[in-house]
């Protein structure tokens, strides 16, 4: 595949619910098999991908024991062979040649009852893996498990491509759709605008100081939203998009600033006379938590928006970056002798949890319903993007065919 090398493994992480009480028992899953309709199967270059990423969604939803050999059969035929009697569903789909159309059925294989069937459409091939994505949310929802509609979210992305010089793209969460959305010049920390994604921030360093740009996806117009001295990064955006998160250095101190989109006014919110950086949005967005080196290196504190009071709410490690919130729950990456790994917890009580042990992993970022968890894994000269699947302890890992990552949103 162009973008993807893939694996599943079991995680080996304990007792997430004394934070987030969404821990699946096993006995729970459903079994499933795959079936590829015979007629179709082959006519697209990307046939082999797409049953790729039809199991990884069903494996990655933590909701299914899948079987992993690909079965072809006729995708009208009603009966289900006797070789899948033992599994309790089978999901059949007709993929066309075109590569932008999928059929699928879902099958409950004990009366050879259709539980569900529909079609998917794309515009354009490249984004096949969402035809995929589409089906999986829809069957897991017709079945009455968790939401899992992260799937159908774009990730944004900036790498390096040499000294002063990088791109940003847009992917799928498995990078088999990938693809430059800006080029030229230095362009970083791509972040959404909003929760559907139909725009982004990127700070741009091409110009005589940093500006920051709000790109809009539909008509890919560009416009100038703030530009400052030395640092500026739009680290947070809340949850009606109307706030924004800076870190700017206008007098040559890095300091959290909110800028109102509405009336493009900028606000101050931290005074230190060192580095605070990395704002994210707590609870209900009246509070925020940032990195700071108040304490000599760097660590994750708390500190209400219009308060002076600063709390420090990392309960481990005393060199930590990259955090990132979700409601009362907190991501950070914690250097460890020369790895760096990430670490769950709580700025409301001091529940912590590691959830990588070796290597160099940073970046952590929550989805949208705080669940699943991105991250990235440095592996040689490259990237990997991880997931993890606090509600039922799957993860995968989806490496980069080139680039390093500087920064990446969800």
């Amino acid at each position: 595949m162009k973008y993807l090398l893939f694996f599943l493994l079991t995680l080996n992480v304990y007792s997430f619910d004394a934070v987030l009480d969404i821990e699946k028992d096993v006995e729970t899953k459903a079994s499933i098999a795959v079936m590829e309709d015979t007629a179709t199967a082959g006519s697209s270059s990307k046939h082999s991908e797409l049953f790729s990423v039809l199991l990884n969604d069903l494996q990655i939803s933590g909701h299914f024991t899948v079987d992993t050999q690909l079965k072809r059969g006729n995708f009208d035929d009603p009966l289900v062979p006797v070789a899948l009697h033992d599994r309790e569903y089978l999901l059949k789909y007709r993929y066309g040649a075109s590569g932008t159309k999928l059929s699928v059925k879902l099958i409950r294989v004990s009366d050879s009852f259709m539980v569900f069937q529909n079609n998917y459409a794309i515009n354009e091939i490249a984004r096949y893996p969402f035809l995929a994505h589409n089906a999986i949310v829809e069957l897991n929802k017709v079945l009455g498990f968790e939401d899992i509609s992260w799937m159908k979210r774009n990730i944004l992305f900036a790498k390096y491509t040499s000294s002063r010089k990088s791109e940003i793209w847009i992917a799928d969460y498995t990078l088999n759709f990938a693809s430059v959305i800006l080029r030229g010049g230095l362009n970083l920390f791509p972040k959404w605008a909003n929760p559907n994604q139909s725009a982004f921030y990127y700070t741009s360093y091409n110009g005589a100081i940093p500006t920051l740009y709000k790109v809009d996806m539909n008509s890919g117009s560009r416009n100038k939203v703030i530009a400052s001295e030395g640092m500026l990064v739009a680290s947070d955006v809340s949850s009606d998009g109307s706030r924004v998160l800076l870190t700017m250095a206008p007098n040559g101190q890095t300091d959290i600033y909110e800028f109102d989109v509405n009336s493009k006014s900028t606000k101050r919110l931290t005074t230190f006379s060192g580095i605070d950086v990395n704002g994210k949005y707590i609870g209900d967005e009246s509070q925020i938590a940032f990195v700071s080196n108040r304490i000599g290196r760097a660590n994750i504190y708390m500190k209400g928006i219009g308060s002076r009071s600063v709390v420090r709410v990392a309960r481990y490690g005393n060199n930590n970056s990259s955090c990132d919130a979700s409601g009362q729950n907190l991501l950070y990456s914690v250097k460890e002798g020369s790895s760096s790994n990430i670490y769950l917890g709580s700025v409301s009580n001091s529940y912590v949890r590691p959830l990588t042990s070796n290597g160099q992993n940073s970046l952590p970022r929550f989805s949208t319903d705080g669940k699943v968890i991105l991250y990235i894994k440095k592996t040689g000269r490259g990237n990997t993007i991880g997931y993890m699947n606090l509600a039922t302890k799957q993860s995968a890992l989806f490496p980069m065919k080139s680039g390093k990552i500087q920064s990446i949103d969800w």
